[in-house]
Parts: structure tokens; C-alpha cells; sequence
């Protein structure tokens, strides 16, 4: 295994998450590596036939953005080995946690995932597109369902 510089740990808001986090803690602590802590925001589907919806929309992303970032800095401060750092970033998840890492030197991402079985198995999922997707290694940790 190499050594690590930059951990990206990309997570949802959910509090599973925190045996994600504590993962790539963990990790960042023994590589002495900087870690990121990502959450991407989806864009709310915004109708265009409406013109009234576009303000409400932004409203709302603005609302998750701000909720988001508020998590992600009470995550951060559980963390008393290693300064972490966080960010939000709107957009589609793959995409967003494949572009920030490419963009950014990460050679580590951790996510988790939640056992699929039946249909949602077949269509695939965030975390197995992002292990498609990503330019660097990708740890899962497994979330129990």
C-alpha cells in the first residue's frame, strides 16, 4: 500500500457516517496525511416552465448548503488527532467527489456503503460508481442497513 498524502472522506448527512469518518481519521492519522471531509449537495430539480420556482429554488440549495456545512464542521471537531478540513460542493455525488479528488491531489478516497440487494444491486450504486470513476484508490466501509 503507498503512502497516503491526501484523504478525501466523502460522506452523506446521515449518522452513519460517523464510522466512515472515524475510518479515514484513523487512516489520515497513520499516514500523517491531510484529510478532507466532502459532502456534494444534489441540484434540486428546478421547473423552467415556472418562472416563480427559480428564487424558491436557490432558497432551498442555499438552505441545504448551509445545513451541510454546518454538519460537516460538528463531524470535523470529533476529530482530535488530525485537523480536518470540509467543504461542500453541489452537483451530481459521483461526479462531484471524482472532480474534487482529481482536482485536489486526494490519493485516498473513503466512502461508505450500505449492502444492496435485489434491484438496487443490479442498477449499482454511488459508491461503485465512484470506485469506477475515481482516479485514485477508493476504500468503502461498510454501513450496516
Amino acid at each position: 500500500m503507498s503512502h497516503y498524502q491526501h484523504i478525501l472522506c466523502a460522506v452523506d448527512l446521515s449518522t452513519e457516517n460517523v464510522a466512515v469518518f472515524s475510518r479515514a481519521v484513523e487512516l489520515a492519522d497513520y499516514y500523517h496525511a491531510q484529510l478532507s471531509l466532502l459532502h456534494v449537495v444534489e441540484y434540486v430539480p428546478v421547473d423552467l416552465a415556472n418562472d416563480l420556482v427559480l428564487p424558491q429554488q436557490q432558497e432551498i440549495e442555499q438552505q441545504l448548503v448551509d445545513q451541510a456545512e454546518k454538519t460537516l464542521a460538528k463531524l470535523a471537531e470529533q476529530s482530535t488527532q488530525i485537523q480536518v478540513s470540509s467543504v461542500v460542493v453541489q452537483g451530481s455525488i459521483k461526479s462531484g467527489v471524482v472532480e474534487y479528488a482529481k482536482n485536489n491531489g486526494v490519493d485516498l478516497i473513503v466512502i461508505g456503503r450500505h449492502g444492496r440487494h435485489g434491484l438496487s444491486r443490479l442498477l449499482g450504486s454511488v459508491a461503485n460508481a465512484i470506485l469506477h470513476h475515481a482516479l485514485c484508490d477508493v476504500l468503502t466501509v461498510r454501513i450496516a442497513d
